[in-house]
């Protein structure tokens, strides 16, 4: 019996041998300067057997920070970093692109270890907690909000780090617009009080993400660029109600986003699936765009086969799974047992409890 989650698959410009995907995670092992070390290396070199590999959350510029020692791609210190990583995924045969975050208002100062201003679409603090320096949660930053002449910057920001990755060696970019960061912030009501063409209307609150992702696609082509979404997800702060207008128009504008020429579009859809009781989440994104989709959220091996044979989805996403067996597609293709995460060790450690885990 053919097992699905190991048929190839093409997502945009990405060929994946098989359609198991690393979702991104914060690990808070970036060195000096934010820039990836060689132990961020090995740590995605020991996973390369993904079909493909999202990293971490990574800053496109300065402001972008919100969370302790989170690796940024705006120097070339940093660029110079991520070449080691690309370099060792793709000497396994892997595959990896590059999650763009901007934490815009989720942002402990202390965290920066440098002075830079934090900004959102409007001037309302984050009012839950983020772990400082020491991983103690403090209080958030108060947000100053975004001028005219900011919205342009940023977009040009995140079209650099694009550009920064791909001179990198990473195969493209996952723009990331969920659980609260700036992205995010645009599109839902709790954040976004604007009076100007980036508020008010679904498609208003879409205006900045889809600008953002239509630069970069520009920038290293549609077919290397994804986004990252996940509707009705409250983190940081998120008004949950009534997602599926705002995203429908970010969904439909992103379908629209494609090269002239070659007519290619957009890679992927990575959903976190919240599992909402009034909204099909998938069915949702399956009805207004066109491309693959990633699915994730809590997937076991069962339910993620389901999914794809199903066609509810392409590619699916495993988090914490990918942790502690780094060797996770061939545990899922022998069916064996998954070992657990030690989740005191998940921002801290170092080496331990994170490229110490031991594949079959």
């Amino acid at each position: 019996m053919n097992d699905p989650l190991f048929a190839p698959v093409r997502l945009g410009a990405l060929s994946l041998a098989n359609r198991i995907v690393m979702a991104p995670m914060t690990r808070d092992r970036a060195g000096p300067g934010d820039v990836p070390t060689p132990l961020m290396s090995e740590y995605y070199r020991q996973r390369a057997s993904a079909g493909l590999i999202v990293t971490e959350g990574t800053q496109p510029s300065p402001e972008g920070k919100g969370y302790w020692r989170t690796p940024g791609i705006w120097s070339q210190e940093q660029i110079a970093g991520w070449a080691s990583v690309a370099e060792a995924v793709h000497a396994e045969g892997g595959k990896i692109v590059m999650q763009l975050m901007h934490c815009g208002r989720v942002v402990v100062s202390a965290n920066r270890g440098y002075d830079a201003d934090v900004i959102a679409p409007s001037a309302m603090r984050c009012t839950d907690l983020v772990p400082g320096p020491d991983g103690v949660p403090a209080s958030c930053a108060e947000p100053r909000a975004m001028h005219a002449e900011d919205i342009e910057r940023v977009v040009g920001e995140f079209g650099q780090a694009a550009l920064n990755a791909r001179a990198a060696g990473l195969d493209g970019v996952e723009l990331h617009c969920a659980s609260g960061y700036l992205i995010n912030q645009f599109l839902n009501p709790a954040s976004n009080r604007r009076t100007d063409s980036f508020g008010g209307s679904p498609e208003n609150r879409a205006a900045f993400p889809a600008r953002i992702l239509a630069h970069m696609a520009e920038l290293i082509g549609p077919g290397r660029v994804g986004l990252r979404i996940s509707p009705g997800n409250p983190y940081n702060g998120m008004d949950t109600a009534d997602p599926a207008p705002v995203f429908t128009a970010l969904l439909r504008a992103a379908d629209q986003i494609v090269n002239p020429a070659s007519k290619e579009r957009l890679a992927y859809v990575h959903v976190i699936d919240m599992g909402l009781a009034d909204l099909d989440t998938l069915g949702m994104v399956r009805s207004n765009w066109s491309g693959p989709i990633i699915a994730n959220n809590n997937l076991k091996a069962e339910s993620a086969r389901a999914l794809l044979e199903g066609d509810r989805a392409e590619a699916v996403s495993f988090g914490r799974a990918f942790i502690a067996n780094p060797d996770l597609p061939e545990r899922l293709r022998t069916r064996a047992a998954l070992r657990k995460p030690d989740y005191t060790l998940l921002y801290v450690g170092e080496g331990r409890g994170y490229t110490d885990y031991q594949s079959l």
